[in-house]
């Protein structure tokens, strides 16, 4: 479990920030109200962050964040001091930021921090730049926000990053690069990722507006010109990636099914037909799949709905954990699902259904202070109609005939 560390003399307004971290937070949370007694917590945990006070009894001038850079352990900065050399002065070292102590809405702002950063850890960022001065330097602020980071120093090598790494979610680049420039490097990107899949901020000290206008129109999602400050910088990269997770969201929730999270019907007609097109000219064997649960109105009777949930939930872990990444795995509804397996023979598909049910009959469901197992009637089509629609409808027609004819089986054509 992460821990917090809050450094504050002001033990009502330490206890005060520890239970509004607390409840929103699964941390946690020491306190220390010294230097001496940051010094020794940090000897015995390590943090994902600390909450720091630049005025204590024994460190009136900030030297508690002077000790914990030592350390290499991230923190944000608290304060009443509203001076601006001094604000100025402390952003400049090895912070997160730099937060003014006047109401309980920073502490909100405190814990919406703090899940950015613990959200950023999943996500990756490519620094593209030719001097290496300043790609270090932004590749400092960037890790001390929580991300992972690559860097290169032009487009071309940018390009091959992005084919190694396909899930890097952000690009940060200069325009006047050798080999490829920024603007070059951007048209690239785009003919292959959308704005809504991975977002491109430029950066440049040239301050032309026809230049700014030439990013954006090309599908820059920014533009920051330098030199910039840690906080613009740290906001408008936090802003870019909270963009694309909301984007993420909202597609999610038009092709995903709640309960489960596998794929829903509108998804798995959309792309099965695309890729059923794809393998047939290309000559590719593929199975369609249905499948649902024996007896499932039994199961809601006798043991309640809840538990109906936690049979297809369990079905749709079972499912997903056993077929290949590219397959689709589809949820159709109630207790009916859908699956296209790709590149895959007519028998390996059979048996790899038929492992699946074995799984299934041979598993149980935990529901309170009981237990209950049950089984799947599953129908395989594997050689394709004239049409993706025809040959799911096989694919239904076998499930038919396996659950009239005794359930608990595999039928395929």
């Amino acid at each position: 479990m992460h821990r917090i560390l809050i450094v504050e003399d002001n033990k009502t307004l330490a206890k005060l920030i520890a239970k509004k971290l607390k409840n929103s937070l699964d941390f946690e949370i020491d306190l220390a109200f010294s230097m001496q007694e940051a010094k020794l917590f940090t000897k015995k945990y390590e943090y994902f962050v600390t909450l720091l006070d630049l005025n204590l009894p024994d460190a009136p001038n900030g030297e508690i964040v002077d000790f914990m850079i030592s350390k290499n352990i991230k923190s944000i900065v608290l304060s009443a001091n509203v001076d601006k050399e001094l604000r100025k002065a402390i952003l400049q070292k090895d912070v997160i930021d730099y937060i003014k102590k006047d109401g309980v809405e920073n502490i909100d702002y405190i814990i919406s921090t703090i899940m950015r950063l613990l959200k950023n850890q999943n996500h990756k960022v490519l620094i593209v730049d030719d001097s290496l001065v300043f790609r270090n330097q932004l590749q400092k602020m960037v890790k001390n926000l929580f991300f992972n980071v690559y860097t290169v120093a032009h487009g071309e090598e940018a390009l091959g990053m992005l084919q190694t790494h396909p899930d890097i979610k952000i690009v940060l680049t200069d325009y006047n690069m050798p080999v490829m420039d920024g603007l070059e490097l951007l048209k690239e990107i785009r003919k292959t990722h959308s704005k809504n899949e991975l977002s491109v901020i430029a950066l440049s000290s040239n301050k032309d507006d026809e230049l700014t206008a030439l990013f954006l129109k090309n599908g820059a999602n920014d533009y920051i010109y330098k030199p910039f400050s840690k906080e613009e910088f740290s906001c408008r990269l936090n802003n870019s990636i909270e963009a694309l997770e909301n984007i993420e969201m909202i597609t999610n929730s038009a092709n995903r099914d709640f309960l489960t999270g596998l794929y829903n019907r509108r998804y798995f007609y959309k792309n099965g037909q695309e890729y059923f097109s794809e393998a047939k000219q290309n000559e590719q064997n593929f199975a369609i799949v249905m499948l649902d649960i024996d007896n499932f109105k039994k199961i809601n009777e006798t043991y309640g709905n809840d538990a109906g949930d936690k049979a297809i939930v369990h079905l749709a872990q079972t499912l997903s954990s056993s077929v290949e990444a590219e397959d689709i795995v589809a949820r159709f509804g109630a207790e009916e699902f859908c699956l296209l397996l790709k590149d895959i023979s007519a028998n390996e598909a059979v048996q790899k259904m038929e492992s699946i049910r074995k799984k299934i009959e041979n598993g149980y469901i935990k529901n309170g202070d009981t237990e209950f197992s049950f089984t799947i009637s599953v129908g395989v089509c594997t050689s394709p109609e004239d049409s993706f629609e025809e040959s799911v409808n096989t694919a239904d027609m076998q499930l038919y005939n396996a659950k009239n004819s005794g359930k608990n089986q595999v039928l395929f054509s």
